[in-house]
């Protein structure tokens, strides 16, 4: 089926977040591959995502409190060598390796993390260097799996302790948890965190019947403790959250503030109030997770992005879209697919700023839609929209913006402020008697850490190039001096 209106011949947005989700919880294969393997897999897989227009990559790192990454706090993931705890041999640093490889095409690097899950199932074996052998009082068994106890202010410290590592250590770009706080519900079985709540909750002046709103106070404690450690440590370090796509249902909210939804709650089953914690600045952006069709009978994703961008006040929103869905047929026009609804509402309302991809796995692979992103709907690069909460000065311009018969080179101005240091440059083309435009998407040809580029062809001066600098924050300089090349 074909999209219902093509983007082709309109200009695509300058500024848009264009993620992807590349999980390892259940990855099955590195377990048989050796580091070439998996560092070419990674290889290819980035070179695929870049050539569809995205420009950050949410790469999981810690899905089960453990760690893809060299660390002397938690064990190596099972979904590596097989075995949690087992280091890769020859010792090599997956997390290190990808920062480098994102960064080397104009990509970010944001550190995904499940902050509570320890086990997916009851036939995974813990290592006996792993934490809950050393503090057991601090977790709890629900259902088949096994989770740190939200109330336990330990849980909270070990949390943030993990984090201050990571960014201590390596150059992320964000830190993102996904919706995985209180565990979702089983059916039949209550979280037994009484005696925490008898511990701690008690204490702070909760009732018995305020039960959910101590679950929340302790998603929120530590949530405001991890942004910040983040911003102590690397104040231009944002941190995303991608929640369970219902916030609340109309149903449950005595003033109405809810969506005309009908299923699961995140702020009453998961105990996560996003909405608040981004009104109160302790998170950067939000993604909900909107993973159905337009249409669907209780959670319609048109009245959902609706919901989201009325309700969003402060940060950045971008969309988490579960591609299977834009196959789906358009609800005017069956012979079409939501395609081009979707990217129509992310790309109209006013407080929506991108999207993430899930599975991100799935862009890496040639398939149709991997193809409807590269040769459609992001064609063009685009940069991430500017943190300007964090920052809002522009970095200085670059200087000695040259041509020579090796393409065209620059250096940045020197600067002690790491807010204004260059995080990439954007190296614009225009034709010879253009006029030098850069609020158009079409006109970027890079986005790069180097301080030179080569054109693909020599055109004999027929190309104008001017070069400009966005900083950690995604602020934009001045454009430099024109060339000719």
């Amino acid at each position: 089926m074909l999209s219902a209106v093509s983007a082709f011949g309109q200009e695509l947005p300058k500024r848009e977040f264009r993620g992807a989700w590349l999980h390892i919880v259940g990855n099955q294969q590195m377990k048989t591959m050796s580091q070439e393997q998996i560092r070419q897999w990674f290889v290819t897989s980035l070179d695929q995502l870049q050539a569809q227009g995205c420009n950050a990559v949410i790469f999981q790192v810690r899905p089960q409190a453990d760690a893809f990454y060299v660390s002397e706090l938690e064990p190596w993931t099972r979904f590596l060598t097989g075995e949690q705890g087992v280091a890769p041999d020859p010792l090599w640093d997956p997390l290190q390796f990808m920062v480098e490889q994102c960064h080397a095409r104009g990509m970010e690097l944001h550190a995904w993390l499940n902050p509570y899950r320890v086990t997916s199932n009851d036939k995974e074996q813990l290592c006996p260097e792993h934490l809950y052998f050393r503090k057991p009082e601090i977790f709890k068994r629900y259902g088949k799996q096994l989770y740190f106890d939200p109330g336990e202010p330990e849980s909270v410290a070990h949390t943030v302790k993990v984090i201050a590592d990571i960014v201590t250590r390596y150059d992320v770009d964000a830190i993102h948890f996904d919706d995985y706080f209180y565990p979702y519900p089983e059916k039949f079985e209550e979280f037994h965190d009484d005696a925490s709540f008898v511990k701690y909750g008690v204490p702070q002046g909760f009732e018995y019947w305020q039960k959910g709103d101590w679950r929340r106070h302790n998603v929120e404690t530590l949530i405001h403790a991890v942004n910040d450690t983040i911003k102590a440590i690397k104040p231009w370090v944002r941190f995303g959250i991608s929640p369970f796509g219902i916030h609340r249902n109309k149903k449950d909210t005595p003033d109405g503030s809810g969506s005309e939804t009908n299923g699961l709650s995140n702020y009453e089953e998961l105990f996560a109030d996003v909405p608040a914690w981004a009104d109160k600045g302790y998170i950067d952006y939000v993604v909900p997770q909107l993973y159905w069709r337009i249409g669907h009978p209780l959670a319609d994703y048109d009245v959902l992005i609706h919901w989201w961008n009325d309700r969003t006040r402060k940060g950045q929103l971008y969309i988490g879209q579960s591609i299977g869905t834009f196959n789906e047929p358009d609800l005017d026009n069956p012979a079409v697919t939501q395609t081009a609804r979707k990217f129509q509402l992310v790309r109209e309302l006013p407080n929506v700023s991108g999207n993430v991809w899930w599975p991100g796995w799935t862009l890496t692979e040639h398939k149709p839609f991997s193809d409807t992103l590269r040769v459609n709907y992001q064609r063009t690069p685009a940069l991430i929209p500017a943190y300007t909460d964090l920052d809002a000065v522009a970095p200085e311009p670059v200087v000695s913006l040259k041509a020579s018969h090796k393409g065209l080179s620059w250096k940045p101005v020197e600067t002690d402020d790491v807010f204004q240091q260059p995080h990439f440059y954007v190296v614009y083309r225009f034709d010879a008697d253009a006029p030098v435009d850069l609020s158009q998407s079409r006109n970027i040809v890079k986005i790069t850490r180097d301080t030179h580029y080569k054109p693909a062809e020599k055109r004999n001066g027929r190309h104008q190039f001017v070069v400009t600098v966005v900083d950690k924050c995604w602020n934009e300089s001045e454009p430099s001096i024109i060339v000719k090349w």
